[in-house]
């Protein structure tokens, strides 16, 4: 059984965070493991607490993953200080990780810049140059540009922009702020639309971290990046379609688990 890391922050909702990567991961078949980068107090109406973990601690998560079970793949979600970024380059540099998918987090879908104006730098000149693949939203692939999207014309220019800039392959979500369901891939010098549908589900808490997942266990089993993107596409459309309300707000979906049965029984 093939391996993926999950780098990223906890929600105790687990709607999203590594709780939603590591139940996506098995759904999609490989073996799960994390290092926690924030723990968050949390549930389907918002975000009460967060706790970054210390830079030694999560140095000793990494060590003791790679030393014992080497990852096929590595997902990276919510990073918030720079000086944690900076331990995950140094580590994934020394244990020479590879299939490395970046969703790099830093503007939520209300519009709120989550880390600030250091670590971005820091994420945009040394994290984002080792990933195989990152995974911007609208706003954050502004933000890596320092130019604003509002096309699909628009969102292939910034594929191409930070491919020139940063040497790494980019799925560009189009989300609300473009054409809803529409990604863009963008890998040297050619580009894919993987066409979406709009779906009335007002449960997307997590979709990003369960893409990213998707992808990152894709690639782990040793399929090619067009393929992984395409598979965790479907994925992902298959556990929003099939819509669960879970507590009072807009709620976490369990996408990983409970909704996609039908996916794996349909790609087993």
């Amino acid at each position: 059984m093939k391996t993926a890391l999950t780098i990223a922050g906890s929600d105790s909702s687990g709607g999203a965070g590594i709780q939603a990567d590591l139940k996506t991961m098995i759904m999609n078949g490989v073996y799960g493991m994390s290092a926690i980068t924030s723990l968050t107090a949390q549930n389907t109406t918002g975000v009460f607490a967060i706790k970054d973990v210390s830079d030694d601690f999560l140095k000793e998560e990494l060590d003791s993953v790679f030393e014992d079970i080497y990852p096929d793949a590595v997902k990276i979600g919510m990073v918030s200080t720079s000086s944690l970024i900076r331990t995950i380059v140094e580590r994934l540099n020394h244990y020479q990780a590879k299939n490395i998918v970046l969703d790099p987090v830093m503007v939520a879908t209300s519009g709120a810049v989550l880390i600030n104006d250091d670590a971005i730098e820091i994420l945009k000149n040394e994290l984002v140059p080792i990933a195989s693949l990152i995974t911007p939203n609208i706003p954050e692939a502004e933000i890596l540009i320092g130019e604003k999207i509002t096309s699909e014309d628009d969102m292939v220019r910034a594929g191409a922009k930070i491919y020139d800039t940063y040497k790494v392959a980019a799925l560009i979500k189009g989300g609300h702020k473009v054409n809803d369901a529409n990604d863009l891939l963008y890998n040297e010098r050619s580009y894919t639309w993987f066409k979406g549908k709009r779906i009335d589900n007002p449960n997307t808490h997590g979709t990003g971290c369960t893409l990213s997942s998707a992808i990152a266990s894709n690639l782990a089993n040793g399929f090619d990046l067009e393929d992984a993107v395409k598979r965790a596409k479907d994925y992902i459309s298959g556990a929003l379609a099939a819509g669960l309300d879970l507590g009072k707000g807009s709620g976490p979906i369990n996408h990983a688990f409970d909704l996609a049965g039908e996916y794996k029984k349909e790609n087993s």
